[in-house]
């Protein structure tokens, strides 16, 4: 069970979830007076006028107030924000747009879609690890797009300096379908089951360790299939099990809303917001954004630590004590999980993709396989040295 006199403590489960209580929360409506920088509020959506807003990105004080207020709507309001004209150059969209387009033709004969998150594979063109491809094929368009002050505003807003950009980019073409509601990344890639073993309080605290984003690359009217959005959604607690639910999904079908787009524009969103590609149901837009996924500088350990080596080392031994009942499942467990890398990213989705699923083995996954199935040494080596490669950016 989960209590809310203290905060939630505890754990979530299928009961937790209260469609009553999800439609409550997403009934909400957004007022202008709660969003003064905006130029707009559109189906409780706050839309910023970034031609109009950009020099006060430049005076500190306007600054600190305009980041304050996004990060009160990624937070605890509609949790989404639009930023109208966000590339004041639209030309730097266009050469990035040629970059993606022949990166996608030398690709499109190879992965076939596979490790696509949420749609069917082949639905669309997708450029995994878009920024370092971008950054070698055109490090000056490169540092171009990304020179932009807009963009780095919202992710500070977010996730405060010094965090992690990475981004993948999407093209729809028309008759694309739509993807499934669902959170984002991180408990968003995880199964219902998976994510029910997290307690209640890391439910809340994964949304405030990444910003998902998007830019335009070119006009998107509706009917191309902007991305469908549910404001106020990421305020529900268990969220990240209730998104699996038939019921809160077809809620969702039934209420989402979708803001037609501009070439340079960017929507930013709090992870946990139930959100999915729309359909392109036009006849001739090729929809491209690049899908831009930022990532707070504190999830990372204080020490580094070569659990690649450590795993061989501890293997025979490991082997032995389960054979001889020294250990028992849930010591194994315990052994493994202080021993090898248990959580599979970051990792090269291009050579190292999640088929079947949202992620890949891990390292631990590999390791319990080979003390479960009486591996030799050499064979786990092997194991661990090619996911090593897999992984490698």
């Amino acid at each position: 069970m989960v209590h809310q006199e203290l905060g939630y403590v505890g754990y979530f489960d299928r009961e937790s979830c209260d469609l009553d209580e999800f439609k409550v929360l997403t009934s909400q409506n957004l007022t202008a007076d709660a969003v003064p920088h905006t130029a707009s509020v559109e189906k409780n959506v706050p839309v910023y006028d970034m031609h109009a807003l950009r020099p006060a990105l430049e005076r500190a004080d306007e600054r600190r107030s305009l980041l304050a207020e996004w990060a009160r709507v990624l937070d605890k309001s509609a949790g989404v924000v639009v930023l109208k004209g966000a590339f004041a150059d639209t030309s730097v969209i266009d050469r990035a747009t040629d970059v993606f387009q022949q990166i996608i033709e030398e690709e499109r004969q190879g992965a076939g879609g596979e490790g696509e998150h949420f749609a069917a594979s082949g639905a669309n063109d997708r450029i995994l690890n878009a920024l370092q491809k971008q950054c070698f094929r055109d490090p000056e368009g490169f540092a171009l797009y990304f020179g932009n002050v807009a963009i780095a505003a919202a992710c500070e807003a977010w996730l405060g300096p010094n965090y992690q950009v990475t981004a993948q980019v999407n093209q729809v073409r028309p008759g694309g379908k739509a993807q499934q509601a669902h959170r984002d990344y991180h408990l968003g890639f995880q199964t219902a089951e998976s994510a029910a073993r997290y307690p209640a309080h890391a439910h809340l605290v994964t949304a405030s360790l990444t910003l998902q984003g998007a830019v335009a690359h070119c006009d998107m009217p509706v009917e191309s299939g902007p991305t469908k959005l549910l404001p106020f959604s990421q305020l529900y607690p268990p969220g990240y099990l209730a998104f699996h639910d038939a019921a809160h999904r077809a809620y969702f079908e039934e209420n989402y809303i979708q803001l037609p787009l501009e070439k340079g524009d960017a929507v930013f969103f709090n992870p946990a917001l139930f959100h999915a590609a729309g359909e392109n149901s036009s006849a001739d837009i090729q929809r491209m954004a690049n899908l831009l996924q930022i990532s707070s500088p504190f999830g990372r350990a204080m020490e580094m630590i070569d659990r690649h080596a450590m795993s061989l080392a501890v293997f025979s031994s490991l082997a032995a004590l389960k054979q001889r009942g020294e250990l028992g499942t849930a010591e194994l467990d315990a052994a493994i999980a202080a021993t090898a890398e248990g959580y599979p990213f970051p990792t090269n989705l291009d050579t190292d993709p999640p088929v079947g699923g949202n992620a890949p083995d891990s390292q631990a996954d590999i390791l319990h396989q080979a003390v479960s199935d009486g591996w030799t040494k050499a064979q786990l080596s092997d194991a661990l040295s090619a996911l090593q490669s897999r992984q490698a950016a």
